[in-house]
């Protein structure tokens, strides 16, 4: 071998692989002199990945590996898998160790299973220095298997409070060694604790005795060098009780032997005896049974329900019994509360102070306290045998305003006693007066307000003279008047008078015919729309009245028309006038408001204005295009103004066919033409007809003089092209025909005899052939008809615009070129056109 020159290994490529892999099947070492080993122990974990190397991670890979598998417990190895550098073979079997991949020597188990705990073999040949090394690794691999979820099992799921009650813990699979740890949990839910009792960490749990608080949730957790699981939670109910019962009184009024209440009042009756399960409970009263549950409520008692209450507690599971009892006493204070009120007396100048609490047993005790008073406590006090009131007389002007009287009331089965209270008080600012009229205006009622106030404010009406109307009354005061046109105008006045207050109270009031108030007039522009507002103005006696709008023809506007929108508030009334139209909606408007004493009304003049008007406007151009179906149609503004759009009209001034008749209207041919557009094409053309066209500006509504009326011009002629090329082409035609017939006369003389010495004779100055027969002038007349149709022959050339002659189109009969009757000779016919000219 020279020295830098490398040969490719014998054992490269797939072949090696396929030799090697049925040699070492057995485990047979590969033979070598010197040969490296090693020995490792790896751990892995069931279902994972593991990773196992041949050799140090930092020696180049070998060249050649091998892998071999020996099961814990067992003595005979099992091929893996062998490999050479990207070529690489699996042993059949090896997945039963999980997925086996082999890169780069290293040995790679995913998704390992329990069946791949044992010792993996290594053989390797390695390249170094120009030679192979044989090198051995032995790896010892401990599959770890990961803690099942484990579950509980008690002993009983429930037990007497006392008994011994076990939990196990069990789990499925788990490497060990396993960590067993407990947690339990209240019923109700609340942080978990690890029980206290004997083999509180194992995976059993002792609890013995059992008690009550033992009751709720436990929880094992396993755990080992792998993972840990926790269990479900599984319930322990430990039965006990009942204890001896409580009971419990709401409101709680306890008294010597027993509890009180007051009659009508709600009593709550409570009663717990702890127990598991819950205790059933049942009530007796005076030793009868009167309901079944833990609380008994009695609505609105009575004093026939005083007496004992007996709580009995029974649980069902355990057969057992406890009770305890109350006494019950009832008292009946008078119902509800005392009332307190203050009138006026001795016209306005004092004030009775009442109480009154009537009923009970025994009987409330009443009395009043002012301001600044001490309570002094009276054997005797004003109240009677069956109903207590209370009356006190205090002088309205030796009271301040906003002065409290307080009314108090003792009874026995009020503790606190009762009391109730009034303010001597004016209300703030002066009586309001107004005026409202009934329905159809039949009545006229004048109401006067001052609310608030103890006692209540007395008012009375006077007319403007100060004769009474009416009697006094308290807020609200009402006088109702008759309706009379009388009315308008005159004034009323409401007095007002409190005890507290030494000068008399008033306002005044008058009965007012409606006052309006408008603009006189109003602008808008055509197409607007124009609002007319009318608004009640005066006092606050306007009674109602009822606005109305007339249009200029005098006709009342009325809600749901579509000219007009009515909109009304409290003190108005607005017409709007839509789509504005001059001069039809110009004119005088009237408001009119009608109440019970009068009626007024106000002119309001609506101008409606044009639009100004838009500048003129003149056709430029207007001509038909080649088809006569289509004008083109451009215009030019003249002069300063507004403008919205342009209108296009068009009419027929003529008719074929027809004898003259008058114009015809026009008719709109293009609408809504922008404002800067200043051209348009039109279609829908009848080629028949004439049209007349105009052109007018539009600002808005308002529309221009019409432009000049002009008809469409012409299309300009574009046949020259056409026609040149035609005529050319008969030239050229003419000139081959010509041709092809002398030659033709040539040839044949003999048939042609007259025609070839016409052609061919020689003939002397001036020499002409003289027609001496019929037939010679009839060949000469013949000549003359043979040099073209006459005019208004079907083959008479047609006029073209301009006055060209149009040569006929190829294939048409009179084209040159046509084959005329069929000839008697081989030769092909000529179509030849001769023009000869005849003397007499």
């Amino acid at each position: 071998m020279e020295r830098g020159r490398a040969l490719p290994p014998p054992w490269s490529g797939p072949g090696i692989l396929l030799l090697l892999l049925p040699a070492l099947a057995g485990g047979q070492p590969l033979a070598a002199g010197d040969a490296a080993y090693e020995e490792w122990r790896a751990t892995g974990v069931r279902g994972r990945a593991v990773e196992l190397s041949c050799g140090p991670v930092a020696a180049a890979p070998p060249a050649v590996v091998f892998w071999s598998f020996t099961p814990q417990g067992e003595g005979v190895p099992r091929a893996v898998a062998v490999g050479s550098g990207r070529e690489v073979a699996t042993a059949p079997g090896a997945g039963t160790l999980g997925r086996v991949t082999l890169r780069n020597g290293t040995l790679e188990l995913r998704e390992l299973r329990a069946a791949a705990q044992g010792r993996f073999l290594c053989q390797g040949l390695f390249p170094e220095r120009g030679r192979l090394r044989v090198g051995y690794a032995a790896v010892l691999l401990r599959v770890l298997v990961p803690v099942s979820k484990p579950f509980v099992r008690p002993t009983a799921a429930a037990a007497a409070e006392g008994a011994a009650v076990a939990l196990t813990c069990t789990v499925r699979e788990g490497t060990e060694p396993l960590s067993f740890s407990w947690q339990h949990q209240e019923p109700r839910g609340g942080p978990s604790v690890t029980p206290v009792g004997p083999g509180g960490s194992g995976a059993e749990l002792q609890l013995t005795p059992a008690n009550r608080s033992h009751t709720g949730w436990y929880i094992c957790t396993v755990s080992n060098e792998v993972n840990n699981r926790t269990s479900d939670p599984v319930y322990l109910d430990i039965v006990y009780g009942p204890d001896e019962p409580a009971i419990r009184v709401e409101p709680f009024s306890p008294e010597q032997g027993g509890f009180s209440a007051g009659e009508r009042e709600d009593v709550v009756l409570s009663c717990l005896a702890p127990s598991n399960p819950p205790s059933r409970y049942v009530w007796l009263h005076n030793g009868s049974q009167v309901h079944v549950g833990q609380t008994y409520v009695i609505t609105a008692i009575a004093r026939a329900q005083a007496g004992t209450y007996t709580c009995l507690a029974e649980n069902s599971h355990l057969q057992t019994r406890t009770q305890a009892t109350i006494v019950l006493t009832v008292y009946y204070p008078p119902a509800g509360s005392p009332s307190c009120s203050a009138l006026a007396s001795e016209d306005q100048r004092d004030v009775a102070l009442r109480c009154r609490w009537l009923g009970g047993f025994p009987l409330a005790r009443l009395r009043w306290v002012g301001p600044q008073e001490e309570e002094e406590e009276e054997e005797e006090g004003l109240m009677g045998t069956s109903f207590s009131m209370a009356t006190r007389i205090q002088p309205g002007a030796g009271t301040r305003n906003g002065s409290s009287f307080s009314c108090l009331a003792s009874h026995p089965a009020l503790p606190l006693g009762a009391a109730c209270g009034t303010t001597l008080w004016v209300p703030s600012g002066s009586p309001t007066c107004a005026a409202a009229a009934t329905k159809g205006d039949e009545f006229v009622m004048l109401r006067c307000r001052w609310d608030g106030g103890t006692p209540l404010v007395t008012l009375r009406w006077r007319d403007s003279a100060g004769r009474a109307l009416g009697e006094p009354a308290a807020s609200p005061a009402v006088l109702v008047l008759s309706t009379d046109r009388s009315l308008g105008g005159r004034e009323f006045v409401c007095a007002a008078a409190h005890p507290l207050r030494a000068a008399a109270a008033e306002c005044r009031l008058r009965l007012e015919v409606p006052e309006l108030q408008a603009d006189s007039e109003v602008a808008v522009l055509e197409g607007g729309e124009a609002q007319l507002a009318c608004r009640q103005r005066g006092g606050s006696a306007r009674l109602g009245a009822t606005v109305a709008w007339y249009d200029p023809m005098e006709r009342e506007v009325t809600p749901g028309l579509a000219k007009y929108g009515l909109e009304e508030g409290e003190e108005w009334v607005n017409l709007t006038v839509r789509d504005a139209e001059w001069p039809g909606d110009s004119g005088i408007y009237r408001c009119t408001a009608t109440n019970a004493v009068g009626t007024a009304t106000l002119p309001v003049r609506l101008r409606v204005d044009r639009y100004p008007a838009p500048p003129n406007v003149t056709i430029s151009k207007l001509r038909y295009t080649r088809a006569r179906t289509e004008v083109r149609l451009e215009w030019r503004t003249q002069g300063a103004g507004n403008l919205t759009g342009f209108v296009v009209q068009r009419r027929q001034t003529k008719k074929p066919l027809r004898l003259r008749e008058s114009p015809s209207p026009w008719e709109t041919a293009a609408g809504d033409i922008e404002p800067h557009s200043r051209d348009r094409r039109l279609g829908g053309l009848d080629p028949a007809v004439l049209y007349a066209f105009r052109v007018l500006a539009v600002n808005h509504r308002t529309a221009g003089h019409p432009s000049e009326v002009q008809t469409p011009a012409e299309p300009p002629f574009e046949a020259y092209p056409a026609v040149t090329g035609a005529a050319v082409a008969g030239m050229l035609v003419a000139s081959a025909a010509s041709l092809l017939a002398v030659h033709c006369i040539a040839r044949h003389r003999e048939t042609l005899p007259r025609l070839h010495d016409l052609l061919f004779r020689t003939a002397g100055h001036g020499a002409q052939e003289p027609v001496g027969t019929a037939e010679d002038a009839e060949a000469a007349a013949g000549g003359e008809e043979a040099a073209g149709p006459a005019q208004g022959h079907p083959c008479a050339p047609g006029m073209a615009a301009g006055g060209t002659e149009a040569a006929p189109a190829q294939g048409h009969p009179c084209a040159p070129g046509t084959a005329a009757a069929p000839g008697t000779t081989d030769d092909p016919p000529v179509n030849v056109t001769i023009a000869v000219t005849a003397t007499p």
